[in-house]
């Protein structure tokens, strides 16, 4: 297996809003990139090419399916031979805001599981990894960051099954941050606020004028 010159990112949810902007600014840092995102690779061409010149390899694969997990680690090895950093930045918003005296079960299971879950289990896989290239190479300097939000300590009754998940991101880092401490290989958090991505278009309205009223917190 040849392992790749460069350091090797692998961002999910990396074809699109924050997620390509941070592969844009890793790429630019002189990283080899593996994007990760559901959609078919002939439809992020134009997400790919922006990351040019930096070596990129596509990942199409569901974060909540532990399968695709193997299978895009496995991919990465076979491509690159290594990775240095993986940014959990894949996540879903609630199809449908709702009180929580009207919350469904299923929109709560649908969030924790790609939004909790899915990144939870990746790093398991991504930290076994990660601690053996340590130990064959001890001067590399693997990372892991996790992009939840400020509603994991912000409240908003509307979205509750979206806080709870990022709540347990938060959580998460944490947990990560301490079990892989003694390998050298921390664990970060960020958490972003309203950001204009299609995750957010359907309120962009709403906080501009709220914005315009004043409102900086």
């Amino acid at each position: 297996m040849t392992v790749h010159d460069q350091p090797v990112a692998l961002v999910t949810g990396g074809s699109r809003g924050i997620g390509l902007g941070i592969a844009r600014a890793l790429a630019a840092r002189g990283m080899a990139l593996v994007v990760n995102g559901r959609r078919d690779e002939a439809e992020v061409q134009a997400a790919l090419r922006s990351l040019s010149p930096a070596p990129t390899l596509y990942c199409q694969a569901d974060v909540s399916d532990l399968e695709d997990h193997r299978r895009m680690l496995q991919a990465i090895r076979e491509r690159f031979g290594r990775l240095d950093v993986l940014v959990n930045n894949a996540g879903v918003a609630p199809e449908v805001r709702a009180d929580l005296l009207d919350a469904t079960p299923e929109s709560f299971d649908r969030l924790v599981r790609i939004n909790l879950r899915g990144p939870y289990f990746l790093t398991q896989a991504v930290a076994r990894w990660m601690v053996e290239q340590k130990q064959q190479s001890p001067d590399r300097r693997p990372v892991i960051i996790n992009v939840s939000s400020v509603s994991a300590t912000v409240v908003s009754v509307n979205r509750g099954d979206y806080c709870i998940s990022k709540a347990g991101v938060a959580m998460a880092t944490k947990l990560w941050a301490a079990r892989l401490g003694e390998h050298g290989i921390p664990v970060y958090e960020v958490r972003p606020g309203v950001i204009h991505t299609d995750m957010t278009s359907g309120v962009t309205e709403k906080y501009d004028k709220l914005l315009a009223e004043g409102l900086t917190v």
